[in-house]
């Protein structure tokens, strides 16, 4: 029987006193794919495990780390706006690139109890480009928004060995922060801030909140860039995006932000210490659809 099949899903795994929780912090929530996606990849991978949804605000992100540490059959969660770069300083261990994107999207409850974490947003959205056939090593990129996705972004950009990194955030104190810190970390990359949309571009990348609700105006005009760049998304639901839309109205190619996550979830099982050898993870993923 393939992961694929069907019948694999008919009877997810049941739930018992050996069942590992995981899932997903952030506020709002109704919008993730993860709570369809993963039940399936635990199933067809073997794990006991089930993925929930932990919706709150800011004010709670603190109450709600004390309480799920104290939960010894908690495995982790990731963790999605507006608390990516505010769960950073909370825990007790962060790895280097977590430390150089300035956020959080990837946490683990450790066997002492205390709370990892890991930034793999950029790492996903990286493999998920060049999945597509789309080069980053050398590329010109423009990155917009510099919050928790745009500074995992950023620095596995950089990591990727893009040409240059041109940025825009409307926030100058986080920009200046984050230029700082990806220069620290790759001092051979040239990182600048820009107001407009640049010339000879060929990515430019959405990582604002902007499409997400109903109504949100295009982060940018895609229609100011190169007829050649690649117009590209962080937001999954909904797939097609008001930039998104625009984009392809005027002949430009797009990349909807689901590659990114697609290609984080092998990540997310590795961080976790679930065994999926045997299982094209990042097949299953695209055969759920979404």
């Amino acid at each position: 029987m393939k992961a694929t099949d069907p019948e694999l899903f008919s009877g997810l795994v049941p739930i018992d006193g050996a069942t590992r929780l995981y899932g997903t912090i952030g506020d709002p929530i109704r919008q993730l794919r993860m709570t369809g996606i993963m039940p399936q990849v635990f199933a067809a991978v073997g794990a006991n495990a089930v993925w929930l949804p932990f919706e709150g605000g800011a004010g709670l992100l603190p109450v709600m780390l004390r309480a799920l540490v104290e939960m010894r059959n908690l495995g982790g969660f990731t963790v999605t706006i507006p608390h990516k770069t505010a769960v950073l300083p909370l825990l007790d261990r962060t790895t280097r690139r977590a430390q150089a994107a300035g956020s959080i999207n990837l946490v683990r409850r450790e066997a002492d109890g205390g709370l990892a974490g890991d930034s793999v947003d950029g790492v996903g959205f990286v493999r998920g480009l060049e999945a597509q056939g789309h080069r980053v090593r050398g590329a010109s990129v423009w990155l917009v928004g510099l919050g928790g996705a745009g500074g995992a972004i950023a620095a596995a950009l950089c990591e990727a060995g893009v040409g240059r990194l041109l940025v825009t955030e409307i926030d100058d104190a986080r920009a200046e922060t984050a230029i700082d810190r990806l220069l620290t970390h790759y001092p051979d990359t040239p990182v600048a801030q820009v107001d407009a949309p640049p010339k000879g571009v060929h990515i430019a990348v959405n990582a604002t909140p902007l499409g997400l609700k109903p109504g949100d105006p295009p982060a940018f005009d895609p229609v100011a860039l190169d007829p050649g760049a690649l117009v590209a998304e962080v937001i999954m639901s909904p797939a097609q995006t008001p930039l998104l839309q625009r984009a392809r109205a005027h002949g430009r190619r797009i990349h909807p932000g689901r590659h990114m996550l697609d290609h984080q979830i092998p990540l997310y099982l590795e961080w976790f210490g679930i065994d999926d050898r045997g299982v094209d993870v990042i097949a299953l993923v695209r055969s759920i659809g979404g």
